[in-house]
């Protein structure tokens, strides 16, 4: 699947079209009056410039006309700005009514959870979305105010404690499309990478069917399976859930079908069983700060652990 840029002048979606739309409006009423006071600035410069054998200009104490005409005029401008704006405004984020949320996104300290309430299904830092779709997100944070971004799709919205927002989001192109938190919360903060994954709904729906299944048994592999024990005898279960095993833990992401996820740690690295192995026995050597504790483990206990999760889909 293609990998889009991430540009605020990239509109994929009719939300942030309508919010380019409003931009290069802006845009354009700021670039006139620029040329006009800049213009007068320059005529008046040339024009009325003090000549060597000129008397002094007669003293005029003001136009109550004039006057008038500068502050009336800003002042319909600014008027027209506030128009354009709470139209925008609205047209991005139109009331929610009794609609139900089709996504919940709850922001951790330094990662995101995705959830689809309706079907169950839990995953972390890859929002998968049907194209075309008019989704709508409640954000919600777990520890400190974050801001959700992707910049080709949705508007900056803020992730508040204690007080969910809503966000209508609808993607007209495939691909994936990289979004950030764009609130500083924390030492990491630059480290809290989306993935927005826009597919076509028959697509979008195999894959939540996939996610709703229960990992099978990892397969007859010596590694798999000394991972597997290994997951559920150390601290692993006690932070992260996986489905069909007595791991329950909710401080860290849902780890039930890790091995179909692109990336490790909010995008810090590629996913693989290399990689995972590296991330599981160092995590702080790619997210220094990040809140996954060393569990200690030697090299080869960490490539059981990732032969494990790398064989749950």
């Amino acid at each position: 699947m293609k990998m889009e840029r991430t540009s605020v002048f990239h509109a994929t979606s009719p939300q942030t079209h309508a919010i380019a739309k409003l931009f290069y409006f802006d845009l354009a009423i700021s670039a006139l009056i620029f040329l006009l006071v800049t213009g007068l600035v320059v005529f008046i410069a040339i024009r009325f410039r003090r000549r060597a054998d000129a008397e002094i200009p007669r003293q005029d104490l003001g136009d109550p006309k004039l006057e008038t005409i500068w502050t009336v005029i800003p002042a319909l401008i600014l008027v027209g700005l506030l128009v354009a704006t709470a139209y925008t405004m609205h047209r991005v984020n139109p009331p929610v009514g009794e609609r139900a949320p089709d996504v919940v996104i709850v922001a951790h300290q330094w990662w995101w959870e995705f959830r689809y309430p309706q079907v169950r299904v839990t995953t972390a830092n890859e929002l998968h979305l049907p194209l075309g779709a008019n989704t709508l997100l409640r954000l919600e944070s777990a520890d400190v105010i974050h801001d959700f971004w992707v910049p080709d799709l949705a508007a900056k919205s803020d992730a508040i404690p204690g007080h969910p927002s809503f966000v209508w989001l609808t993607p007209e192109r495939e691909g994936i499309f990289l979004g950030s938190c764009a609130e500083y919360c924390g030492m990491c903060h630059g480290q809290m990478g989306i993935r927005v994954i826009v597919e076509p709904p028959e697509v979008f729906a195999q894959w939540l069917q996939r996610q709703q299944r229960t990992p099978a048994a990892p397969p007859n592999d010596a590694a798999a399976q000394r991972g597997q024990r290994l997951f559920l005898a150390h601290t692993c279960m006690n932070c992260h859930t996986l489905a069909g095993t007595a791991a329950h833990g909710v401080i860290g992401p849902d780890l039930t079908h890790l091995a179909e996820r692109q990336t490790l740690g909010a995008g810090v690295l590629t996913n693989d069983a290399v990689r995972l192995a590296q991330w599981i026995a160092e995590p702080q050597r790619f997210k220094e700060g990040c809140h996954m504790p060393n569990p200690r483990l030697t090299d080869a206990e960490a490539r059981d652990l990732a032969a494990y999760l790398e064989a749950l889909q």
